[in-house]
């Protein structure tokens, strides 16, 4: 439903939970309506100046605390005013109704944000921006988020839209003086400075895998043969029984997944269904699924039971080799080697003997001679029932990751729709390089750089068609 752009909005700011709550209003008689439902203890709202706080009552209601705000130094670039008052639901929906009596409407999602894009006070890359902020649960998704907020990613656009500006300019000049057969700008020079721009455009579109795993958490498989240990490590690494642990082979029918924050970078470890040739047919789907997750992970760690024949190790680490993708990490781990020779507790290689504390076992196993029969690079050696080696695996997990976040100052892209846009520039420009090699007429190479140029202005909304705005203020909450 469309809307008058300068009605007044309101809505509920913060959510249920905590002692006080804030009701924002926004737009052009924000503060003479507010006037009509509070009373300050001196003056009124509508005389305040902006930046300042008066304590006043809601009558019959509740005592409030009242922060006022004057166009254009506001959130939204509008007149605004913010209630804080207690966290009863029944206050709150009782305000909204009162304010909405005196003449503004409930706020659509998003809309405060909106706003505040339309006046010009961040533009859409910025916007898109404030959702990520309030959704990060991570030091990594939140320094992204807040990156992007500050503005990096829409000054790095601007400046490499500015210049593919400049490559334009200079063949529009040309057509200005098509009948007199010049050229102004030198193909030669074209070609570089074009060059260097899809180049920065590849560049900022190959961050969007890194970036997307930091936002959305780092998917980690957790792979290996039936009772090798994996559900048992991965509730061990949570600290709760998440996943099935039975002696059972092929429990695990199909993928676990669970969220951990290591060393403030989310990771999503995801338990698989053991590797192994069977004939029972969901526990093919489930393995199925596995080596699924083998080539999407970011992280895999693979599971080696060090109580499991050599030959059918082998297979495991054959068929982990064949499917990882290029840019994944590996972590070759023997599982269970508190049941190994390496340890002298009587029992152990037969489970006999009574768990024990991580401190009092060995601080690791000789395992060269495991990998070297394996073909593998120095394995972890962990016991999940005793908690031997777990810390050890950790670090390994996000150790380069969190490197990566606190050394990188690139900016990265974090957002599909950042990502498709800079896809369909590369692309356009590539066609200008090749249309300069091949002898293009002008008018052609001159549309392939205005196409460039609105991919890159849809990304921070120099260009924004509604429905692309429809699309990102609607994933919005209705107070934001």
């Amino acid at each position: 439903m469309q809307h008058p752009a300068d009605d007044i909005i309101c809505a509920p700011a913060t959510g249920r939970g905590g002692a006080v709550s804030i009701v924002r209003l926004s737009g052009s008689g924000s503060l003479e309506l507010a006037d009509r439902v509070l009373k300050l203890r001196r003056g009124k709202v509508s005389d305040a100046p902006g930046f300042s706080l008066r304590f006043g009552v809601a009558e019959g209601l509740d005592e409030v605390l009242v922060s006022i705000f004057r166009a254009p130094h506001s959130y939204t670039g509008e007149d605004m005013v913010e209630i804080s008052c207690h966290a009863s639901p029944f206050v709150v929906s009782s305000l909204m109704e009162r304010l909405c009596a005196c003449g503004a409407r409930p706020a659509e999602a998003g809309e405060f944000t909106r706003r505040a894009f339309v006046s010009g006070k961040m533009d859409l890359t910025q916007a898109e921006a404030v959702a990520d902020l309030i959704a990060a649960d991570s030091a990594a998704a939140h320094r992204l988020a807040f990156s992007q907020l500050r503005g990096a990613f829409s000054t790095r656009l601007k400046e490499l839209r500015g210049k593919i500006v400049e490559l334009s300019a200079l063949l529009e000049l040309e057509l200005d003086f098509s009948e007199e057969d010049v050229e102004f700008a030198d193909r030669s020079a074209l070609r570089t400075l074009a060059s260097e721009a899809l180049s920065e455009v590849n560049r900022l579109a190959g961050t969007f895998k890194m970036g997307n795993a930091f936002k959305r958490g780092i998917p980690v498989a957790i792979v290996g043969a039936v009772n090798s240990g994996k559900s048992t490590l991965l509730n061990a690494l949570l600290g709760e029984d998440r996943a099935i642990v039975s002696s059972i082979p092929g429990t695990t029918r199909d993928t676990v997944e669970e969220l951990m924050v290591l060393r403030g970078v989310q990771y999503r470890f995801i338990d698989t269904a053991g590797l192994r040739e069977t004939s029972e047919t969901v526990e093919q789907m489930g393995i199925v699924r596995s080596l699924e997750q083998i080539g999407k992970a970011y992280v895999v760690i693979v599971l080696l039971d060090s109580t499991a024949a050599a030959e059918d190790l082998s297979e495991v680490v054959q068929s982990v080799k064949e499917r990882i993708s290029d840019d994944a990490r590996v972590i070759w781990v023997r599982s269970k080697c508190d049941l190994t020779e390496d340890f002298a507790s009587p029992g152990a290689k037969t489970g006999i003997s009574a768990p024990q504390p991580a401190s009092a076992l060995p601080p690791g196993c000789k395992n060269g001679a495991f990998c070297t029969r394996l073909g593998i690079p120095q394995a972890i050696d962990i016991s999940a029932r005793t908690g031997i080696g777990l810390d050890e695996l950790r670090e390994a997990v996000a150790a380069d990751d969190a490197t990566l976040l606190d050394t990188n100052e690139a900016v990265m892209v974090t957002n599909l729709r950042h990502y498709e846009s800079l896809r369909n520039a590369a692309a356009d420009l590539t066609a200008f390089i090749d249309g300069l090699s091949s002898g293009t007429p002008t008018d052609l190479l001159s549309e392939d750089l205005r196409s460039a140029t609105r991919h890159l202005g849809l990304i921070f909304g120099e260009i924004t068609p509604d429905d692309v705005l429809g699309e990102v203020f609607g994933r919005f909450c209705v107070g934001k």
